[in-house]
């Protein structure tokens, strides 16, 4: 049986995202696992949309980007997202890669989520989801 991943692509900061979204694309056609990207607005509404698609898809990775400003919100978005996502994962026994880059600043971000730079979390996110697939 073929294997599908669903991605859930968060475009409050496009640029970013897209670089994830590049990495996890050539990690998963590599691997030849079929995919579907849902672009959301923010990191909030990443597991929402996972919960809705969770029966359809074998695994699922969350892209997005967080960046610290001079407010609590950060702190509120960053844990709430995370922690969905984990339950969603437990509770349904699938893989969700978490590719949500949580950074103090843009400069940050960039370096990141540079598909030519050395960290490459969106190659990471979607290397740990097939690992975990063929357990």
């Amino acid at each position: 049986m073929k294997q599908k991943i669903l991605i859930v692509s968060a475009n409050y900061y496009t640029s970013i995202t897209n670089e994830l979204v590049t990495d996890v694309k050539k990690t998963l056609n590599k691997n030849k696992i079929q995919h579907k990207i849902i672009d959301v607005p923010g990191v909030f509404e990443i597991p929402v949309v996972i919960a809705k698609n969770i029966k359809k898809y074998d695994g699922f990775i969350a892209l997005g980007c967080i960046i610290k400003g001079e407010t609590p919100h950060f702190d509120f978005i960053s844990k709430s997202s995370i922690h969905g996502i984990m339950n969603l994962s437990i509770k349904h026994k699938k893989p969700i890669g978490n590719g949500i880059l949580t950074c103090l600043d843009k400069e940050q971000a960039y370096i990141r989520s540079n598909s030519k730079g050395k960290k490459r979390k969106g190659k990471e996110a979607a290397e740990a989801v097939i690992a975990i697939l063929k357990i």
